[in-house]
This record gives structure tokens, C-alpha cells and sequence, in this order.
């Protein structure tokens, strides 16, 4: 008979038991979760700031679709944290008893998960910088924490990225992925920098 497999769905757990997942060497839950929850929370902190400027100029429809939109982010990046464990198990199974072309199937499919952290990123890093400028004093530095979070998931989401590109036997998608990181990572790199300027 076969072993039941049981997934834990970690969006709907505390903070406390998806950290002791992370810290189990036997747990599936690992740092592309973690670079999802750290997503999560930057969104959730723009869409505070949000919030808060909206109330301020009720009705202010840019400012309700920055609110809506983080919303919907943080929710996404939420979700992604469970689709991460969900991806690597194939290549846990890949590695043990597949070849070379379920590795790299495998493989490609949680890179394309750790790709959405970084892709992202670049809308909520937007939303940071107009709100840079709309904000009250006092939340700015909530603005910056923000920044920090999203920058940190995006450079967690990237050595995963490469991590799994090494396992690859494609010196071709080897490249081209490392490549790819590189200019979106400088993207964001550069479109915090902007954000960390107008918040000082």
C-alpha cells in the first residue's frame, strides 16, 4: 500500500508553524516560501499606507486602485507560498528516480513559480514610489520597510531561481536563465534605489 501523502497548506496556518516547517530538514517548505511570505507582508504594508493616504482623500480613485491591487497581490504571493512546496516535489521525485528530461521539466516549472515573486515585484515597487509621494510623513518609513521586504523576496527568489537552473544539463537554459535574472534583478535593484532616494 502507498504512503499517503500529506500536504500542508501553509496560508492557512500561523506564522508560528510555517516557521517551524522552514526550520524541519524534512519539511517540502523552504526559501521560495519564504521569499512568497516576505512578498506577502511588502504588499501588505503598501496596501496599509494606501489606506491610510485614502483616508485622507476619500474617493480618490488612483489610491483606490493601489489599495485593490496590493490586495490582490498580497493575496497572490499568499497563494504562491503553498504552489512553492507544491513544485519542488516533482523535483525531489525527479532527482530520485527520474532522468535528465523530468528533471528539467521539473525544474522549469518551480522556476516559472519563482519568477512571479520577481515579476511581481515591479508593480508593487511602482506603487511604493507614487506613494512616496502622497503619503504622510509618518508612513514613509513603513514605505521603505515595504521596499526592503519586496527586494528581499526578489534576491531570495533568484538564488532559488539559480539554484535550480544548476541542476539543468542545458548549458543553453542555464545561461539564458542566469542572464534573465540579472536584468530584471537590476530592474528592481534600480527602481528601489529611486524609491530609497525620494524616502529620505
Amino acid at each position: 500500500m502507498a504512503n499517503k501523502i500529506i500536504i500542508d497548506i501553509f496560508k492557512e496556518k500561523k506564522a508560528e508553524d510555517f516557521t517551524a516547517a522552514l526550520a524541519s530538514p524534512d519539511s517540502k517548505a523552504g526559501s521560495g516560501s519564504a521569499a512568497a511570505y516576505m512578498a506577502a507582508m511588502g504588499n501588505a504594508l503598501v496596501e496599509r499606507v494606501a489606506k491610510s493616504c485614502l483616508e485622507k482623500d476619500e474617493g480618490n480613485e488612483r489610491l483606490e486602485y493601489i489599495v485593490r491591487n496590493a490586495e490582490i497581490l498580497r493575496s497572490y504571493m499568499v497563494n504562491l507560498i503553498d504552489e512553492n512546496i507544491k513544485a519542488k516535489r516533482p523535483i525531489s521525485r525527479a532527482r530520485k528516480e527520474g532522468g535528465a528530461r523530468e528533471i528539467e521539466a521539473s525544474i522549469q516549472t518551480a522556476s516559472c513559480i519563482e519568477a512571479e515573486i520577481v515579476n511581481m515585484a515591479k508593480p508593487t515597487l511602482e506603487f511604493i514610489e507614487e506613494l512616496s509621494a502622497l503619503c504622510a510623513e509618518e508612513y514613509k518609513h513603513t514605505l521603505q520597510e515595504a521596499a526592503e521586504l519586496i527586494m528581499t523576496s526578489c534576491r531570495v527568489s533568484q538564488s532559488v531561481i539559480l539554484f535550480y537552473a544548476a541542476l539543468s544539463t542545458d548549458d543553453t537554459y542555464r545561461y539564458v536563465t542566469r542572464r534573465e535574472n540579472e536584468i530584471f534583478l537590476s530592474e528592481r535593484e534600480d527602481l528601489y534605489a529611486s524609491i530609497s532616494e525620494k524616502l529620505k
